[in-house]
């Protein structure tokens, strides 16, 4: 059994409003309640313009704040961007980088995701990583090859120091809200090749302690079969984070074993 603590993050992406983000996320506080917040790390990532609004909603409470996106350069003439400065300005403590959308939709490479992770690393923020394949990838067994790629530009030049910082999240492309969703045992399959690269980049010890979620269509049906997987230490929720009583069983499910720390 894994001694590492749960962590699951509401990853709202471009949806609400500020009016609708502030009632949203008082409704996860409330939804979750002390107990939950008390035996996992709860992260909510609303649109940039909401930052500001619902770090004032979730005030010095259990559940952390953090950012869809961040650039790499701490200012300058970079139009649109926000810097890992404003980011914790704003009340942030968490940063996802390369989501799939991202790097998928957005077109960010490989080479742009390492500098937003070291950067936001390196500015002392927490961040969540995210790694993972396309369904032709899957199909032609590239999995574990592109989850590791992803992995070694990303971390490149990182060493064990980064990793009380640094959390994975596995998103196989092809179930990020399509309704499917890897097995289990996929999933955990996938999961264990990712904390054994960590281990060759980072050291054991580091890969030990780094935590490492799932993402891709994880409801409240699913979530406690794919949390009782051992190398699986949460969720990194999408569309089911918008409900505020889904996304709380989501967390109740991934503190539902009695191995894990509180």
């Amino acid at each position: 059994m894994s001694d590492r603590r749960p962590i699951i993050g509401g990853n709202w992406k471009m949806n609400t409003t500020l009016a609708g983000a502030r009632d949203l996320a008082q409704a996860v506080v409330q939804a979750i309640g002390q107990d939950g917040a008390r035996q996992a790390d709860v992260v909510l990532f609303p649109p940039f313009v909401s930052l500001a609004g619902v770090a004032g909603t979730l005030g010095d409470g259990p559940v952390a704040l953090g950012a869809q996106d961040v650039y790499h350069e701490s200012d300058g003439a970079f139009t649109g961007e926000i810097s890992c400065a404003m980011l914790a300005d704003c009340g942030c403590g968490y940063v996802l980088t390369g989501h799939s959308e991202r790097r998928h939709v957005i077109g960010e490479s490989d080479d742009l995701v390492g500098l937003k992770t070291r950067a936001a690393i390196a500015s002392g923020l927490h961040v969540i990583l995210c790694v993972g394949e396309l369904l032709e990838e899957r199909e032609a067994g590239q999995t574990d090859a592109v989850n590791e790629r992803q992995l070694r530009a990303a971390l490149a030049g990182l060493g064990p120091d980064a990793a009380p910082r640094l959390t994975i999240a596995y998103e196989p492309v092809w179930a990020i809200g399509t309704g499917k969703t890897a097995t289990p045992a996929d999933a955990q399959a996938a999961h264990a090749r990712i904390r054994q690269v960590l281990g060759e980049l980072m050291g054991d010890a580091a890969s030990t302690s780094i935590r490492i979620q799932y993402g891709g269509s994880v409801k409240p049906a699913n979530a406690a079969e794919l949390f009782g997987q051992p190398d699986i230490d949460g969720g990194l929720i999408g569309g089911a984070s918008l409900k505020a009583e889904d996304f709380a069983s989501i967390v109740r499910a991934a503190c539902s074993d009695p191995a894990r720390p509180r």
